[in-house]
């Protein structure tokens, strides 16, 4: 074909289809194509008997008492949106709001060993009223947290004698005296760290990520995670219809052949179903892009259904657990998400609980018992392994830019942050919210 596209988008997944959608916005000419029939990838939400035939099982297998089809809405890949996040800005200034009903969840909470689980604190007053720690502990962490929310870059008055420059978080739990405990559940259920690496780096990160937490909070006081009405799945349609109106051309069951390159390496188009489109560069998933990546780990997840809320959690029809890693001698962090008929993904007096954890052995599924441990009676649960995939090089030579699996968190941060990066890969500028401009202010 003799038409050009500035860019080709290829799979219909959340990251794909804010890329997507960005560019059109922003000027780009972009073909955005698929070799599924629908849109979301990974990212799908499926009925009952989708989900069941996807594991194995027939439609016929579900039960009468699971109640209508249509009632459910089971993701795959659940994960919660911050109320202040990276992504919630993108939301509201791509304009794809005006799609989606969004419902706070109702609770936060963190494991901890021997105690069970617990309500994240969040602010100084809850610091004092958890049960996470004993007496003096709660009066120390409670001058941690408002000094954490007192801070301010380029304020000194507001640094409370740690230079933000050579503190480590390691040395600002010393400074208030907290214990491995406290600095477990800070780091890993406020600040949403994966690891404890970030203990011997600058305060900085970590401080932006706990004051985070707590602006997002003080959105709707539960907690501060907000998911959409009916599940994900509808949220890559929603960028995919708002592209289309800023000119994006979407295909859907297209099989992709190829991706073609020129002489010198980069890319020049991409062959689907014997006819090539031209364009000058390529976003894609890493199953569009298998030379272009590299496998890292695995991640297993077990989506539960129960008719009962997860014990301990003031009877919540939605909340969010982290089960840190050192709480249960493990390398990485085990996550509990669950949501409801509240969120309209499950018949009245259900719940889906979807627990997750990168894999660390070779019995993948005994990795997610502490977390499985928590739900109480399950009535069916399906069980996966997935891949983890990240791109080899940045694609700045190749222009193929390639986006990374999911990981195992339960909440958007992280696929955020890869939106971004491959947008700043992509143009070399950062990307800036307030320079997005919606038809309603053109």
């Amino acid at each position: 074909m003799d038409e050009e596209y500035d860019v080709i988008v290829l799979g219909t997944g959340l990251k794909e289809c804010v890329l997507s959608c960005l560019l059109s916005m922003n000027g780009r000419k972009v073909l955005h194509m698929d070799r599924n029939k629908y849109y979301g990838g990974e990212n799908a939400s499926l009925t009952l008997s989708e989900l069941y035939e996807k594991f194995g099982l027939k439609a016929e297998d579900v039960p009468e008492s699971f109640g209508r089809q249509k009632d459910w809405n089971v993701d795959l890949i659940p994960k919660f949106f911050m109320a202040n996040g990276k992504l919630v800005k993108l939301l509201i200034h791509s304009g794809v709001t005006k799609f989606f009903e969004f419902k706070s969840v109702d609770g936060s909470y963190v494991y901890k060993k021997g105690y069970n689980i617990h309500k994240v604190p969040a602010d100084g007053q809850e610091a004092l009223a958890t049960s996470l720690m004993g007496f003096f502990e709660k009066r120390r962490y409670r001058n941690f947290l408002n000094d954490v929310a007192a801070f301010e870059i380029g304020n000194p008055k507001t640094y409370n004698g740690i230079d933000p420059n050579t503190t480590t978080m390691q040395d600002l739990y010393r400074k208030y005296g907290l214990d491995d405990n406290t600095a477990d559940f800070t780091g890993h259920a406020l600040a949403l760290h994966r690891d404890d690496s970030y203990k011997q780096e600058n305060v900085l990160d970590t401080i932006e990520r706990i004051q985070l937490y707590d602006s997002s909070q003080k959105h709707y006081g539960k907690s501060p995670y907000l998911y959409p009405l009916y599940g994900l799945g509808k949220l890559p349609e929603g960028f995919a219809r708002l592209s289309a109106i800023y000119g994006g051309t979407h295909m859907l069951d297209k099989r992709i052949d190829a991706i073609e390159y020129d002489d010198n390496g980069e890319v020049c188009g991409v062959t689907s179903e014997g006819e090539t489109f031209k364009c000058k560069t390529v976003v894609c998933d890493p199953t569009y892009g298998r030379d272009k990546v590299k496998k890292v780990a695995q991640v297993v997840r077990a989506i539960c259904i129960m008719t009962h809320p997860i014990p301990r959690t003031n009877d919540n029809a939605s909340c969010q657990i982290i089960i840190p890693q050192n709480q249960v001698s493990r390398k990485s962090d085990i996550y509990v998400s669950c949501v409801s008929s509240t969120h309209c993904i499950a018949t009245y007096g259900f719940y889906v609980a979807t627990v997750s954890t990168t894999v660390e052995t070779d019995n993948p599924e005994a990795e997610l018992q502490p977390g499985l441990d928590l739900l109480g009676p399950i009535e069916q649960k399906f069980v996966y392994v997935a891949d983890i995939y990240v791109p080899i090089d940045d694609g700045k030579k190749s222009k193929v830019f390639v986006t990374t699996s999911y990981d195992a968190t339960t909440h958007f941060e992280t696929t955020c942050n890869d939106i971004l990066d491959v947008w700043t890969r992509m143009t070399g500028e950062v990307f800036e919210f307030n320079k997005i401009q919606t038809s309603e202010e053109n």
